[in-house]
């Protein structure tokens, strides 16, 4: 009854840390799609701009050529952003919910830094974009209309990065200040496994006993083996629950010394 009571606390605990960390996995699955989204709107107009464009003959060479690479790495860049972003947003939520223990700080650590991967991405396509529409000014237009119409574009850029250094400013959070839903104790942070030490761990104990937590009841048949257990709850629960007192070497070298009645009196007093 005590163990079932036991490892009912160390798994509703999981399940409570569990809960904590999936509203960052959410918030990096939301920020993915969002991205992903408006990539996949640039990227079209960008490969209209490829297809769609009558492309006068009298201009020079030098310039349709830049026009086209630039117009066409404004499409790579979006669809690169596109692709991570749904990649991340179906594989990541998936290998917090079915992999084994420990696939939730993966997940979550793994989407913090593809998310920023992904908007750089979609920056650089945002910029090749502006820059594609630049150089077709000049390739339809007379001069004093690209000259305009180039000032326009150097203007919308210099304000959107205005606009983005403002609101990057104002809701600019330094990394010292960050604070995540993975819990650490003392000075040693939680241990994230890796893939080989997962792939080991699924051959000691079995398929099951690591989908299942970690931290389920092990049948008796399976008793000898060992099973992959999350840190978190045991560290959680060691830190309220007392220790056995041990008797230190330098109590055991003078106890021995007086004889084995004294030193177990001296291990109880310690």
């Amino acid at each position: 009854m005590l163990y079932a009571d036991k490892r009912a606390l160390e798994t509703n605990l999981q399940v409570s840390l569990l809960k904590i960390r999936e509203k960052e996995l959410a918030f990096y699955t939301q920020n993915c799609i969002a991205i992903g989204t408006q990539a996949a709107l640039l990227s079209g107009f960008a490969y209209n701009g490829i297809i769609q464009v009558d492309i006068p003959s009298n201009s020079a060479d030098w310039l349709k050529t830049l026009y086209l690479c630039v117009t066409t790495a404004a499409m790579g860049f979006e669809l690169i952003a596109v692709l991570n972003s749904t990649l991340c947003s179906m594989l990541g939520p998936g290998l917090a919910l079915r992999g084994p223990d420990g696939s939730m700080h993966r997940a979550v650590d793994g989407l913090m830094l593809e998310y920023r991967l992904t908007f750089l991405f979609f920056t650089m396509g945002l910029v090749a974009f502006h820059v594609s529409a630049l150089l077709f000014a000049w390739l339809e237009f007379s001069w004093p209309v690209a000259l305009a119409m180039t000032l326009a574009l150097v203007m919308f850029i210099y304000g959107m990065w205005r606009y983005f250094n403002r609101i990057y400013k104002r809701f600019a959070l330094d990394s010292d200040r960050m604070i995540t839903g993975k819990f650490e104790f003392g000075d040693e942070p939680t241990q994230v496994e890796s893939a080989a030490t997962i792939a080991s761990s699924i051959g000691r104990a079995g398929i099951n006993e690591v989908l299942s937590g970690g931290i389920a009841s092990v049948p008796a048949a399976n008793a000898g083996r060992n099973v992959v257990r999350s840190t978190e709850p045991s560290k959680i629960i060691g830190l309220v629950e007392p220790k056995p007192a041990h008797c230190s070497k330098s109590a055991a070298s003078s106890s021995a010394a007086h004889g084995k009645s004294t030193s177990k009196e001296n291990c109880m007093m310690q």
